[in-house]
């Protein structure tokens, strides 16, 4: 395949800021993305953020099929000479933030995510993957180092959110290689990751996963801050109801939201949920 600045270039396209265009290049790197994915004969795999088509090309060579959704509409003509031949690619002009995740399961069937995720977009479409998606096997992104080391922290450290938290519902995130900022073109101003969940159903038990939400929503509603006072404030109830949750769920009074592992989120989810607070 031609280079992909010389591609670029002979179709005039113009980096736009803010879809946070940052192209991969380097065959071994793609592969290896590809295998990170667990991505094989039987795979059909979604890619949010074609780009210039470089890691969809890859993933085209071992999966049975992809659907490359990519927003910039500009990109057509680059990708149309990119993956030419790939006949197991199909490339949506879609925002994916807009899409109809439901109806696009019901068009894939089984899945797994891999991407080269835009920065400014990582969180939003890694939730809707956590929150909605049901026939996703799993999500393989490449990320800002900072937020890898987010979705894999573990409680207490000052990484670990809500974010970690939700991830840990669906599966368990770890990173799988890391990638230096020379490796993108144009070059970003940081260092990036690949970060591989899994997702299984039943991972941590709960009655209700949205009031797990609640839960986790609750827990970093201000980190500086005791969970009984999240408690108070996030639910409108009195200290000493706030007591009683705690107590039920078998945490102490004085904890603070961050320092509690998915689990014993999992067990506040279900006293809120029993008690009617969150559903």
């Amino acid at each position: 395949m031609e280079e992909i600045k010389t591609i670029l270039l002979k179709h005039g396209f113009t980096f736009k800021k803010q879809y946070g265009q940052n192209f991969l290049t380097d065959g071994n790197l793609l592969d290896a993305i590809v295998r990170d994915g667990g991505v094989g004969a039987d795979t059909t795999v979604l890619e949010i953020g074609a780009g210039a088509g470089a890691l969809t090309r890859a993933l085209s060579a071992q999966a049975k099929k992809v659907v490359a959704l990519e927003i910039d509409k500009s990109l057509q003509p680059v990708l149309a000479e990119t993956l030419a031949g790939c006949e197991n690619v199909e490339v949506v002009f879609r925002d994916f933030m807009k899409e109809d995740l439901p109806a696009l399961e019901a068009e894939l069937g089984s899945y797994r995510v891999v991407a080269n995720l835009p920065y400014y977009v990582t969180t939003p479409v890694l939730m809707r993957f956590l929150e909605e998606a049901k026939a996703c096997e799993g999500v393989t992104v490449m990320v800002q180092e900072e937020v890898a080391a987010r979705f894999t922290a573990k409680a207490g450290t000052p990484d670990y959110g809500a974010v970690t938290a939700a991830i840990a519902l669906r599966g368990e995130a770890q990173i799988t290689r890391k990638v230096p900022r020379t490796m993108f073109y144009p070059r970003p101003n940081v260092d990036s990751a690949v970060v591989r969940i899994d997702f299984e159903a039943g991972r941590i038990p709960v009655r209700s996963e949205s009031a797990y939400r609640a839960a986790v929503r609750c827990a970093f509603l201000s980190r500086r801050k005791t969970l009984e006072n999240n408690l108070v404030n996030a639910f409108r109830i009195s200290r000493e109801q706030a007591k009683k949750v705690l107590h039920e769920a078998g945490i102490a009074d004085m904890v603070r939201g961050e320092t509690l592992p998915p689990e014993a989120l999992a067990r506040l989810a279900d006293v809120l949920f029993e008690a009617g607070m969150a559903r």
